[in-house]
């Protein structure tokens, strides 16, 4: 079948009960009833993506396939979800929205990747030398603290130990420990803030 220009004389009046077809396509594959169902949309499908932008042989193919879609699809067809006109023409709709998606897949696809464009994994320049500067001033806010303080939290923050096994490890009870974590911190924070 082909799609063919609207002729008024040749279509069928606007009145016509579209659903009634479509339920003798679902119900019986009616072919005289879909033959009124081509006659009838395909070229209006044909016309409607013409005019959201796809060429004629491409609206044509669409239109065509749209209606096959109709053909097979026909017993999921519900007159009270929708008019036969809307779901036909979803079809059509969903049949065009899926061919611009797979060209827009093809066509990312083929368009070459400047590797160099990349950004690396390594921090800026500006980046490396803030980290190094703060490096620099934690280290010499450590070394103000008293030796058990930075024992504790080389132990802790460092080595990722937790504060029990310090305890047992330098022989202080778990409260000592903990106590000394927290003084470190608040130490280290008020030189830092200089």
């Amino acid at each position: 079948m082909t799609v063919v220009p609207l002729d008024p004389d040749r279509s069928p009046r606007p009145d016509r009960d579209w659903s009634r077809l479509l339920c003798a396509v679902a119900e019986r594959q009616d072919r005289p009833a879909f033959a009124q169902l081509f006659a009838h949309f395909a070229p209006r499908i044909k016309r409607h993506l013409m005019q959201c932008g796809s060429p004629e042989v491409q609206a044509e193919e669409l239109a065509q396939e749209a209606l096959v879609a109709v053909w097979r699809k026909a017993v999921l067809f519900d007159p009270a979800q929708a008019a036969a006109s809307t779901w036909i023409f979803t079809i059509a709709r969903n049949l065009r929205v899926d061919l611009l998606r797979r060209r827009q897949g093809l066509e990312a696809a083929d368009e070459p990747f400047d590797f160099d464009m990349l950004e690396g994994d390594e921090p800026a320049a500006d980046e490396r030398l803030h980290t190094s500067r703060e490096t620099e001033r934690l280290r010499g806010a450590l070394a103000q603290l008293p030796d058990e303080q930075q024992q504790v939290l080389r132990l802790s923050y460092f080595d990722d130990e937790p504060h029990a096994r310090i305890a047992t490890e330098l022989g202080i009870p778990l409260g000592t420990v903990k106590s000394r974590v927290r003084l470190a911190v608040a130490q280290l924070r008020r030189l830092l803030d200089r």
